[in-house]
């Protein structure tokens, strides 16, 4: 199993800038694609941004040129880094990471998540 664990939420104004961090623990054979989605009230999961083990990055329409994703693999980490804030990014924002277990199975792994609120 691997266990994701998000920090970085929080409050800001809009045009600020927060930074998410997850850090993923655990036993698993490799750790595949990590990302970010968010959840608004009352709608399900929108992607944010994922990352490949290799690095090839995917950003959401709603937050290119303003969000940037970024991993280190010897460390098994992820960090998004939001900038130009707007209201509308308030959600709750979940770390995520295909990982494929030892055995051979697959499954994605979720962070507990983390609130974003931009508010003035």
């Amino acid at each position: 199993q691997v266990h994701l664990v998000e920090s970085g939420g929080g409050l800001v104004q809009p045009g600020g800038s927060l930074r998410l961090s997850c850090a993923a623990s655990g036993v698993a054979a490799s750790i595949n694609d990590m990302g970010w989605y968010r959840r608004f009230p009352g709608k399900t999961h929108e992607l944010v941004a994922t990352v490949s083990s290799g690095g090839n990055a995917r950003h959401g329409d709603a937050v290119k040129g303003r969000f940037a994703i970024s991993r280190d693999n010897t460390k098994n980490t992820v960090t998004l880094e939001m900038n130009s804030l707007k209201s509308e990014d308030t959600a709750v924002y979940y770390c995520a990471a295909e990982v494929t277990l030892l055995g051979g199975n697959h499954y994605t792994s979720w962070g507990q998540g983390t609130q974003v609120t931009v508010s003035s």
